[in-house]
């Protein structure tokens, strides 16, 4: 189409470019149609619920009621006005018109909403006589009569919510001193205190005690206002409510409850040195959340509470009394026997090392080069270092070996090669000849064992640092207690 002269004022004025050029680009073109297609669906999604109700139940309803024979069935005329006399005790139905031929009730007119038209079938159901029901009745689309009809309910749940005000506030007022009761029980007498193992046991049965005294006040506020029926809605929607919540923080809650059992439990006590899921260290304290331990490094580790209950827990400070072992090789062809006795009688013979249980020693195996021995000891942790024990029972046996000629070899690799052959290839002065003894001279003086390894010496800074940490302004509560029994 050609632009004429004409036009080209009122496109300018429109603010389009001439139609030649829309048509001819296919990319405006789908853009259009997409923009007709939303506005359909639009106008559709609109007009869907004009439609519902506007639509009539032109289906015939079969009532329940058996069909009586000719000279037994009510007359038609008899029906029809008790259905007349019926609607017309009823707001509402006053624009309904009613038919009856053979017990089949037609009902044409118009009706408030969807709601009336159930109720006006629902209604002729249940007078005798009828057989069955076509409600051709539409709903009233005229937007003041359904608006008086919502303004009229309004102010009907408006004067029931007025008259209903004083026992709804006498419930209101039955269910906060209920509940303000239960928070001074819970809160202000230390009846938990007393029941509960420890503080943060007592804090849990405070918590249950105010959730039942809480449900208490809504049981009997709800059966003031005669709406006990709400209970079991109220409680089904918090359990479902408690379970999704239970699922999405499943780590939390399982750390609390493993908090609960260990507290109770009490598998170890503060400063205790224990190995748990393979972290080793001081038991500074334990939280709601996390045990925390000082590792010999002097670091902080905080395992979950819940590893903490399902993993393997070693306290080594549990029995005062703890093994030390350790392994030395001798020569093979020393004297086995003689060897274990001398390194057991300089065992015997250090302070720290008890009586009972004894020292033990045995030939743990033949190496390649040498003979292992293991010997073991049993120190008092509370009296003595642990670490510097076995220490210093290895520096006392290795030395009573050695004095007493036994030797601790190294590896030692022999090669063998025939004598004559190799003597042969060597020239005279090349020959191999004893050496003479080197001179040992005088027995070197042993040195005194320096302060740092005495291991009467109890290293306490592990213990120092976990005090300080359950001394910690942000602490957040010990759940371990020195006076409950522990597993």
């Amino acid at each position: 189409m050609p632009d004429y002269p004409a036009r080209r004022p009122l496109n300018a004025a429109l603010g389009a470019r001439p139609t030649v050029a829309c048509i001819s680009c296919p990319g405006r073109a789908q853009q259009m149609l997409l923009h007709v297609l939303a506005t359909a669906t639009l106008l559709v999604v609109l007009w869907m619920p004009v439609l519902a109700t506007a639509q009539t139940s032109s289906e015939p309803v079969q009532t329940d009621s058996a069909i009586q024979l000719d000279g037994k069935a009510a007359p038609d005329s008899q029906i029809r006005r008790r259905i007349v006399e019926l609607l017309g005790e009823i707001d509402g139905f006053d624009k309904v018109d009613v038919s009856v031929s053979n017990g089949v009730v037609t009902l044409a007119g118009e009706v408030l909403d969807n709601a009336r038209q159930t109720q006006l079938t629902t209604m002729i159901e249940r007078i005798d006589g009828v057989v069955a029901i076509e409600n051709q009745t539409l709903v009233n689309g005229r937007l003041d009569e359904r608006l008086d009809s919502a303004l009229s309910r309004l102010k009907e749940r408006t004067r029931n919510i007025i008259a209903n005000a004083p026992i709804f506030f006498v419930a209101m007022l039955v269910f906060v001193m209920i509940s303000a009761f239960g928070w001074l029980v819970t809160t202000r007498l230390r009846i938990w205190q007393r029941l509960a193992p420890n503080s943060f046991i007592a804090e849990v049965y405070s918590a249950v005690a105010r959730i039942a005294f809480i449900i208490l006040g809504l049981v009997v506020a709800l059966d003031i206002l005669n709406a006990t029926a709400l209970l079991g809605a109220v409680l089904g929607a918090a359990g479902v409510a408690g379970l999704a919540v239970g699922f999405a923080v499943r780590d939390t809650v399982e750390n609390f409850i493993a908090s609960i059992l260990l507290s109770l439990r009490q598998p170890f006590r503060p400063n205790d040195f224990v190995e748990i899921a393979g972290d080793m260290g001081t038991v500074a304290r334990l939280t709601s959340r996390a045990t925390i331990l000082i590792s010999p490094e002097g670091n902080h580790i905080r395992i979950p509470n819940a590893t903490v209950f399902k993993g393997r827990i070693v306290n080594y400070t549990r029995d005062a009394n703890r093994r030390f072992e350790f392994e030395l090789g001798v020569d093979a062809d020393a004297d086995l026997a003689a060897a274990l006795s001398t390194a057991v009688d300089a065992l015997q013979s250090l302070p720290f090392v008890l009586r009972d249980p004894s020292v033990g020693a045995w030939v743990k195996e033949v190496g390649d080069s040498n003979v292992i021995l293991t010997f073991t000891g049993w120190v008092d942790q509370t009296r003595s270092s642990f670490l510097k024990a076995r220490g210093e029972a290895i520096r006392t046996a290795k030395t009573a070996l050695e004095s007493n000629g036994f030797g601790l070899p190294e590896p030692i690799y022999r090669l063998r090669v025939d004598a004559n052959a190799a003597a042969s290839l060597l020239p005279v002065a090349d020959q191999p000849h004893s050496a003479p003894a080197a001179d040992t001279g005088p027995a070197a003086t042993e040195t005194p064992l320096p302060a740092a390894s005495d291991p009467a010496r109890v290293e306490d800074a592990n213990e120092e640092a976990a005090m300080r940490e359950r001394n910690a302004p942000d602490g957040g509560g010990d759940l371990l207690s020195e006076g409950q029994k522990a597993e």
